[in-house]
């Protein structure tokens, strides 16, 4: 397959298309089809996971992960006796030996998914919360996937629950014109999932004025774990309708997760952009899915993406400023991290100065 030495965001998502294509899920394993037993669907996930998964180099530097101790301390607990709600079990805990939330094992009665990277912090989002800053359904406006309204200090506070919910460009020419005159912005995208790469570049491309660098992406090019191609710039072309040119904060919590984690990635370091919050979850890595013998669904990382210094960040993005909700303000109904963010708006917009 011929990859393009600069290729753009939607030119990933074609690649990402392309590569599951090649791992269609006869060839996930070896050229002979493991058996439908417990033994077999054991192998299948294990190999499968150590010729595509994209992460173990980085992760035995990070933890020490040693992928072939893992196998031979989960090997004994296989027996064909076991029920398949216990095949699942010991397979689930495997995978979350990754520390990866894009790895999972879907089964008709569960789902593997590795939490821990958000379940062992403070949450950091509240939904209430967010009903008091955006108020009543007929006090905010709505375009698409994108709630926003202008607060009380004339700082305008964008809602981006999800990257599945998809906004075309006249919903964000909307929002960009709808808020104009605010002094500040802030683009809430706590708590958000992940979803489409499209959408993330759309929405980070109203804040740039010239084509900017994303970040790089590599794809696999063999079964060892170091396989991986050359990484691959990422562009960004700015949005064609009106653009954001005031101090923005964007504020991340843990659960800020996959195309979100991305879309925070696109936007720290731009001139005039503030992290706040909290690290986000991570989730580097564009997934794809395959089948195991069983029948059940494997979803795993297969293409690294890195930021503009050439980082990983599967493991997350720092804010430029962290700061937690605290619970005396969560008793007051306050959410300190959009307080802290309107505040460095405010400070910001009167003194004229741009830049996080």
């Amino acid at each position: 397959m011929n990859v393009r030495s600069v290729f753009s965001v939607r030119a990933v998502e074609r690649l990402l298309a392309a590569l599951v294509l090649l791992f269609v899920p006869a060839a996930c394993v070896t050229e002979d089809v493991p058996p439908d037993t417990c033994r077999g669907n054991f192998d299948a996930l294990w190999q499968t996971l150590d010729e595509h998964y994209c992460f173990f180099s980085y992760k035995a530097a990070e933890y020490g992960l040693d992928w072939q101790e893992v196998r031979a301390r989960y090997l004994p607990a296989i027996s064909e006796g076991m029920t398949r709600a216990q095949l699942f079990e010991v397979l689930a805990a495997m995978t979350y030996e990754l520390r990866d939330g894009h790895v999972n094992l879907y089964a008709a009665h569960d789902v593997a998914r590795y939490g821990r990277w958000f379940d062992d912090y403070p949450m950091n989002y509240s939904d209430s919360l967010e009903r008091k800053y955006l108020g009543r359904a007929d006090e905010y406006s709505q375009a698409a996937g994108l709630s926003y309204r202008v607060l009380d200090d004339n700082v305008g506070y964008v809602r981006c629950v999800s990257f599945s919910s998809g906004f075309g460009e006249g919903n964000l020419a909307q929002v960009m014109a709808d808020l104009a005159l605010c002094d500040g912005l802030i683009v809430d995208v706590r708590s958000n999932g992940g979803g489409q790469l499209t959408y993330a570049a759309r929405l980070a491309s109203a804040f740039i004025d010239e084509r900017t660098l994303g970040g790089y992406m590599s794809h696999k090019t063999g079964s060892g774990h170091a396989d991986l191609s050359t990484p691959e710039p990422v562009w960004l072309d700015p949005f064609a309708g009106l653009r954001w040119q005031k101090p923005v904060a964007v504020l991340t919590n843990r659960r800020t997760y996959s195309a979100a984690n991305t879309f925070v990635m696109y936007m720290k370091g731009l001139p005039g952009v503030t992290i706040v919050g909290d690290r986000t979850g991570g989730g580097a890595g564009m997934p794809f899915n395959t089948e195991l013998p069983s029948g059940w669904l494997v979803r795993f990382s297969a293409c690294p993406m890195y930021d503009r210094d050439g980082q990983i960040t599967e493991m997350g993005i720092d804010p430029d400023v962290k700061v937690d909700i605290t619970s005396e303000d969560y008793a007051r109904s306050v959410d300190t991290i959009i307080e802290t963010a309107r505040r460095l708006l405010r400070e910001r917009a009167a003194g004229g100065v741009s830049g996080s």
